[in-house]
């Protein structure tokens, strides 16, 4: 499960880095409004995501699960947070 976040984590860092005209990665990372925009997008898919729930529609559940996850990726990206810091986290957090 990991690879996939640390591949997709790759992929973000690199639009980050080389920043690509026609890459929705790169223009929520250079948005005139900066981090707020990325704010916004995390705000509307955890909405999408609670709605989704309320629905009982596990596709739908799913699918804006991914893009909460995704958005939540690029902030990390942004803020220079690596998923290792998540995971040490995480895992103080079960002992």
């Amino acid at each position: 499960m990991s690879m996939i976040l640390d591949e997709l984590y790759e992929v973000l860092m690199d639009r980050k880095l080389n920043p690509k005209e026609n890459s929705y990665t790169s223009r929520l990372l250079y948005h005139e409004k900066g981090i707020n925009a990325i704010l916004e997008k995390i705000g509307e898919e955890c909405t999408e995501l609670i709605l989704a729930v309320k629905d009982g529609s596990r596709d739908e559940i799913i699918y804006e699960a991914a893009d909460l996850i995704y958005h939540m990726m690029v902030l990390f990206v942004k803020l220079d947070i690596k998923l290792e810091e998540i995971w040490n986290e995480l895992e103080r957090r079960r002992r």
